[in-house]
Formats: structure tokens, C-alpha cells, sequence
């Protein structure tokens, strides 16, 4: 097996404003990457303020970055990044903001790179350093080596690559508590798909199994919690609980990528904004029955080691998902056959599943 995550990574209270000679030993300035108004609401971006306001450290901030970023707002980023002698980007958000850091880092050390170099891999200088402030619990994106961007045709598209693991991620769960409920379910789903796909990838390993497990078996009572009481009803305990499973979630999927939910949920953020964690949740469900029929063995495994049956999971992640309410003509399924066709994340799904049962679990959910 091989396990290669060379984050620093701090998870606590105050771990933000606590962070200074960390932040200070990658350089006296900095270009602050994030949204419009999320790292403002949850107090992010006011705690990173005054850390590098206490070091000194020079900073700009770009706050640009949409959900789903793209690879020109990154390239834009990377200029400002690279005009200013940034030595480093820190990212503030949810996956959005930390997955676009990642790909500005790379733009800002290599200012001249087009959009076919950055997928094609060519960059001259490895990227900048990138520090993650995480405000969400769901993408794990603080401990994985991936950056998914929206391409120049409106399709998510990654990049991975050891380069791009952050040199230091800092979680304090309790900049996730501004977080709107459908979007905390959003997130936390997200964290389960992590989890659950990682476990049964025909790319798993011992340590990757260590991780996927700890991270599902932690979130179950806090989405038994949300099942019959709401997201109202969780405690700062529960949040540091869901964002502990995200980050297990992270370390799994650095390890094996994702299975066939990820794969197949990208169409419906590209194209009906469904948020990334829903789209990939609404096939949680059918992947759990798929694995559950072609390799046994490791379904009872996850189902002693979290203490859930199948049916259960199912059931209860049918109750948390947020609803996602798309409806497909036969030719919009159809259309979707050729991203479906070769796809890494089917492949990596346990037994065989081609595009033709891929359209059949499309047809059976939105048609």
C-alpha cells in the first residue's frame, strides 16, 4: 500500500489565530482566496485577517471564487497572485474556495499557463504553497492533492497531483455553524459519498478502509440526529463530529479517488446547479446495493464495522439528502452516454458497471 499526505494539519478552537509561526515560515506575503460572503459571515476571514496582520505578513485578498470555480476566475487569481510576489494562497471556504487556491497556486508560479498546459500538466515551477482554513464539513479538500474545476465548456474537470496537497489546513468546525441547513446536509452527504465509495473502490487499501470506516461510523448518529430532529438541533459537538468525518473522508479518497456517485453526479451541478453533495448523494442508494450484491464480503464488513445494514444506510440517507428535483427526456439521457463510456469512476466501482446500467440508474431517478 502507499499513504502519502504530507499536510500539516490542525484541527481545534482557534487553531486560525493560533497558527502565526506556521504561517510566517512560508513567506511575508500572501493572496487570500475565497467567496463573496461565506469567510465573511462564518468569521473566517476576520480570524485570518488578524493573524497575518499580527505576523506581518502582506496579504491581497481575491474573493471571486463561485461555487463550481473555473479555471479563468483561477487564472485570474493567479495573476493578481503573481503581480502582488505573493510566496503563498491561503484558501477560505468549502471545497469551491480550497480546490480553487490549489489551481491558483499553480497559475501564480506559473503565470503564463494556458488551460490545456494546467490539464495537460504542463507547469514549468511547482505551485506555491497553499494553506487551507476550511469552513464547511463535507469535501475533505483540506487533505487531498485534487482541484475540480468547471473547464472552458462548462464541465468539471480535475487535476491531481502530489504537488497540490496543501502545506497546512486548519479546521475549526465552528466557522460551519452559519452554514444554511440544506447546504450543511449538502456537505455532509458529500462527506458519506467519501466515505462509502472509497470503502468499496476496487482502489482501497487497508489504511484507505482505516479512514472511509471511521469516517461513516462517525457520521450515523449525527444524521440520525438531523433525521428526527433537523439541522437545528445540532450541538458544536455534532459539528466538530462532521467535520472529523469529513477530513476522514479526505484522507480515504487521497488514497483511492471516488466511485461511480461522483462520477455520475457531475452532470446535474453542470447542468441544473444541483449542489455538488446532492448530486452525488441521490446515487449513494443505488451504489450501496450494487456493491452489496457483487462483493459481500466487503458489505458486511462496513455494515459490522458501522453498525448499519444496507437497507439502513439507504434509508436514512434517502431521509438527510437534501431533494433534487430533476426530470430527463430519454434523449437527455442518452446525451449522457459518452461521459459515462471509459469513466475512472465506474471503473473503479466494484464488479462491472457499464454506461448502459449507468443510464439505467439515471432513467430510473429522473425520468
Amino acid at each position: 500500500m502507499r499513504f502519502f499526505v504530507p499536510t500539516d494539519l490542525r484541527v481545534a478552537r482557534h487553531c486560525v489565530v493560533d497558527a502565526g509561526e506556521a504561517l510566517s515560515g512560508l513567506g511575508d506575503s500572501c493572496l487570500v482566496v475565497t467567496g463573496r460572503n461565506a469567510a465573511r459571515t462564518c468569521g473566517a476571514l476576520d480570524d485570518v485577517r488578524l493573524v497575518l496582520n499580527k505576523e506581518r505578513i502582506y496579504y491581497a485578498v481575491y474573493d471571486h471564487i463561485a461555487q463550481n470555480p473555473t479555471v479563468a476566475s483561477c487564472m485570474e487569481a493567479g495573476q493578481v497572485a503573481y503581480q502582488s510576489g505573493a510566496k503563498f494562497i491561503l484558501g477560505i471556504g468549502g471545497g469551491s474556495a480550497l480546490d480553487a487556491a490549489k489551481a491558483v497556486a499553480v497559475f501564480a508560479a506559473n503565470p503564463y499557463l494556458s488551460e490545456s498546459d494546467l490539464y495537460a500538466y504542463m507547469w514549468r515551477n511547482a505551485p506555491l504553497p497553499v494553506v487551507c482554513v476550511g469552513t464547511t464539513a463535507g469535501t475533505g479538500s483540506e487533505v487531498t492533492p485534487v482541484s475540480v474545476l468547471t473547464n472552458s465548456v462548462g464541465r468539471k474537470q480535475s487535476i491531481r497531483d502530489d504537488l497540490l496537497y496543501p502545506a497546512l489546513s486548519l479546521g475549526d468546525a465552528q466557522y460551519t455553524r452559519s452554514l444554511p441547513e440544506r447546504f450543511t446536509c449538502s456537505c455532509a452527504v458529500d462527506a458519506a459519498s467519501h466515505c462509502i465509495e472509497s470503502f468499496f473502490s476496487t482502489q482501497h487499501t487497508d489504511i484507505s478502509r482505516m479512514f472511509a470506516l471511521r469516517g461513516a461510523a462517525m457520521l450515523l448518529p449525527v444524521f440520525r440526529k438531523i433525521r428526527d430532529d433537523g439541522v437545528q438541533a445540532l450541538t458544536a459537538a455534532d459539528r466538530d463530529t462532521l467535520y472529523l468525518a469529513s477530513i476522514y473522508g479526505g484522507y480515504a479518497i487521497s488514497v483511492t479517488g471516488t466511485a461511480f456517485p461522483h462520477a455520475m453526479g457531475y452532470f446535474l451541478t453542470e447542468q441544473f446547479d444541483v449542489p455538488h453533495g446532492v448530486a452525488c448523494a441521490v446515487f449513494l442508494p443505488a451504489f450501496l446495493r450494487h456493491v452489496s450484491a457483487v462483493d459481500e464480503a466487503s458489505a458486511r464488513a462496513f455494515a459490522d464495522g458501522t453498525g448499519c445494514t444496507t437497507e439502513e444506510w439507504v434509508a436514512l440517507l434517502r431521509d438527510v439528502t437534501p431533494a433534487c428535483s430533476v426530470q430527463l427526456t430519454a434523449e437527455d439521457v442518452e446525451a449522457l452516454r459518452p461521459r459515462f463510456e471509459g469513466n475512472r469512476g465506474l471503473v473503479r466501482t466494484p464488479g462491472t458497471v457499464t454506461a448502459d446500467d449507468a443510464l439505467g440508474i439515471v432513467r430510473e431517478l429522473f425520468m
